[in-house]
């Protein structure tokens, strides 16, 4: 069974930032695509931003600039910076990684922008 543990969310104020991490409870080194999405209260899920096993990254044109996703290896975690925040950025944020054609989500982690 794969485990996901995110962490980071909280309130912060317009312009601030937060690092969002997720711990996955195995070798994420040889998964291909990990990636952060949102949900806001109304809306659907949205992917936010990926990162493929070589690096690659692909964002959300909404996030381009703002947002920067990482990995770990050797700590098994996937991360999330956040600068610039803005309230439309306001929603509850998942982690999710892709092993043997099944996905495995984590169980959120809510983030608040205040105006």
């Amino acid at each position: 069974q794969v485990q996901l543990v995110e962490s980071g969310g909280g309130l912060v104020q317009v312009g601030g930032s937060l690092r969002l991490s997720c711990i996955v409870s195995i070798n994420i080194f040889s998964l291909y695509e990990l990636g952060w999405y949102r949900q806001a209260p109304g809306k659907q899920r949205e992917l936010v931003a990926g990162i493929t096993r070589g690096g690659g990254t692909d964002y959300a044109d909404s996030v381009k600039g703002r947002f920067t996703i990482s990995r770990d290896n050797a700590k098994n975690t996937i991360y999330l910076q956040m600068n610039s925040l803005k309230p439309e950025d306001t929603a509850i944020y998942y982690c999710k990684v892709q092993v043997d054609l099944l996905g495995y989500w984590g169980q959120g982690t809510q983030v608040t922008v205040s105006s």
